[in-house]
């Protein structure tokens, strides 16, 4: 990830699932060390808009690929524990 990128940080689980599942990119995940997971995307306008349309409930996804990205990012959490 290149040092001068502005991210976004995500904790809710089913917006990391449905940028993912809309092709955004996932630079990291970690814990913080009370344990809560982080997805961490690189900030665009189109990122901006699509968190805006999850959060209006305008958001269109694949429901095959929505659940199969949220098993991989369940597994990334446990698997970095």
């Amino acid at each position: 990830m290149e040092m001068n990128q502005i991210t976004l940080r995500v904790r809710d689980l089913g917006l990391a699932a449905a940028l993912v599942s809309c092709d955004f990119e996932m630079q990291e995940s970690y814990q913080d060390k009370n344990g809560r997971a982080y997805f961490v995307f690189t900030q665009t306008d189109e990122l901006g808009h699509a968190v805006n349309d999850y959060w209006a409930d305008t958001l269109s996804v694949k429901a095959r690929k929505f659940s199969d990205n949220l098993k991989m990012l369940k597994s990334r959490i446990y698997s970095e524990r």
